[in-house]
C-alpha cells in the first residue's frame, strides 16, 4: 500500500537535472504531494484501479507551483517518468531568447513587480517579465556554454515562444538546460500525468559505482538549494 499512495522509489536515469539530481541518484517520490494519482503496478505500470476522475487522480490537488522539481509521465509514453522542474503554471506566458527564460506569471504586472526584485525585471508592450526567474534560488540551473547555434542544434535551446501555457497543465524544463528534453520540444504536462514530488535520496552512487555518501539520507528540497553552480 505504501508503494502505491504514499512513497515510491525512483533511479535518475539521465543528466537533465544536473547539478541538482545527478545520475545514479536513488530516490523516493513523495507521491501525495499533488493529490493521490491513480496506482500503477511498479515497472509493469499497469493500473490499479480505473481512472474514475478522468484526470488520472483517485483524490485531486492543487498541482505543482512554480519552482518545484516534479515527477511525472512523459506525455509521449506515459510508462515512462520523467523527473524536470515546473519553470510555469496555467496561465502564465514564457519565452526564451538567447537562452535566457523570461516568465510573466498570469497575476499579472502588480504581482510581478511586488513579487520580484527590478534588476530582474524586464517590461515588454507592456506586460512586465522576470528574466531567468529561479537561478538565483536553484544553483543547480545552468546552461552550456559550449553549446552555440551551428545548425545542429535543436532551436529551440535557444529561441522559444511566446507561450501561454494552458490551465491545469505545467511546463517543465530541466535544470541542464541545455542537454534536457522537456516542454520545449513536447508541450506542457497535464494534471492527469503528474505523479508526485521528490522526497529524499536514500542511495547515489557515480559512473564508476563509487557510492556518494555525502548525498544519502539527504532531501531533496535541501540539496537543490545547495547544488554548486556551474563552472566552465
Amino acid at each position: 500500500m505504501v508503494i502505491f499512495f504514499v512513497a515510491q522509489a525512483f533511479v535518475i536515469p539521465s543528466g537533465s537535472m544536473k547539478n541538482t539530481l545527478l545520475i545514479g541518484d536513488h530516490l523516493f517520490v513523495k507521491k501525495f504531494a499533488y493529490g493521490v494519482p491513480v496506482p500503477h503496478i511498479p515497472w509493469l505500470e499497469v493500473p490499479v484501479l480505473p481512472d474514475f476522475r478522468g484526470d488520472g487522480h483517485l483524490i485531486d490537488g492543487e498541482g505543482p507551483r512554480r519552482g518545484d522539481i516534479v515527477i511525472f509521465r512523459y506525455p509521449r509514453n506515459e510508462k515512462i517518468h520523467y523527473v524536470k522542474r515546473c519553470v510555469a503554471v496555467g496561465g502564465d506566458i514564457l519565452f526564451l531568447h538567447d537562452k535566457i527564460l523570461y516568465l510573466h506569471p498570469h497575476e499579472g504586472n502588480d504581482y510581478v513587480a511586488a513579487h520580484y526584485p527590478k534588476e530582474k525585471i524586464v517590461e515588454i508592450d507592456g506586460t512586465l517579465f522576470v528574466k531567468n526567474p529561479y537561478r538565483d534560488e536553484f544553483p543547480g540551473i545552468h546552461n552550456d556554454p559550449h553549446v552555440v547555434m551551428d545548425g545542429y542544434q535543436p532551436i529551440e535551446i535557444f529561441e522559444f515562444g511566446p507561450v501561454r501555457v494552458e490551465e491545469r497543465h505545467w511546463f517543465m524544463m530541466g535544470d541542464n538546460r541545455d542537454h534536457s528534453n522537456d516542454s520545449r520540444f513536447w508541450g506542457s504536462v497535464p494534471y492527469r500525468l503528474i505523479v508526485g514530488k521528490p522526497w529524499f535520496i536514500y542511495f547515489s552512487w557515480d559512473e564508476n559505482y563509487t557510492i556518494r555518501w555525502d548525498r544519502i539520507g539527504r532531501d531533496v528540497e535541501t540539496l537543490e538549494r545547495e547544488a554548486p553552480r556551474y563552472v566552465e
